[in-house]
């Protein structure tokens, strides 16, 4: 018993730890009074653990995948990336509107081009988890979150990084790696959505 209550305290910590935002430009509070955001999602960069480029990770997945069955690691490759607008987008934008129903509406929409301020959410590593049954381990992105002025991007109001932020299905239920991932998407939205009502929108 006292075992099972230290792995869940353990794991607690590291969920917490992972969600931290480390603020790198600006101020929360400039963006009190923003009610409408365009959103921007950018993968330039992204880092895979283990691996030295996206490239390199996806040639090693598609190979692994192409040896078990023809057809199989191409197939795994184009979802790689479908899987960003398909799953990972949605999510963020469904998670992070949904904490604003009560009090300050807030919006946020991919497209929304007529917002005066862009929300822009660069993944800058992103870990797909795994899920095998008896073994799993969540999903994990590391991203950048920028506010600045749509007509004007050097005009930066608030930059931050979070680290780790981990996702996973209910009750373990996650077996695909694109709705693992999405679910990191999610609890992204979430924390910064807290963060932004509780420091700019009180």
């Amino acid at each position: 018993m006292k075992k099972t209550i230290t792995a869940m305290l353990f794991l607690f910590t590291v969920a917490t730890f992972g969600q931290k935002l480390k603020v790198q430009e600006g101020n929360i509070k400039n963006l009190a009074g923003i009610t409408e955001y365009n959103l921007e999602f950018d993968y330039t960069d992204v880092q895979i653990p283990k691996y030295d480029s996206e490239e390199e990770f996806l040639a090693d997945k598609v190979k692994k995948r192409e040896e078990k069955e023809p057809g199989l690691g191409e197939k795994f490759k184009k979802s790689w990336f479908t899987d960003r607008e398909e799953f990972y987008e949605p999510k963020f934008i469904e998670s992070f509107n949904k904490r604003f129903v009560k009090g300050t509406i807030v919006n946020a929409d991919k497209e929304n081009e007529e917002a005066k301020y862009t929300l822009k959410i660069h993944t800058t590593k992103l870990y797909a988890g795994y899920n095998v049954g008896i073994v799993r381990h969540n999903a994990e992105i590391d991203a950048i979150i920028t506010v600045y002025e749509t007509a004007n991007p050097d005009n930066v109001l608030f930059s931050g990084k979070y680290f780790d932020v981990q996702g996973n299905g209910s009750m373990g239920n996650d077996y695909n790696s694109g709705y693992r991932i999405s679910e990191s998407y999610a609890k992204l939205a979430k924390s910064f959505a807290g963060y932004l009502k509780k420091k700019a929108l009180k």
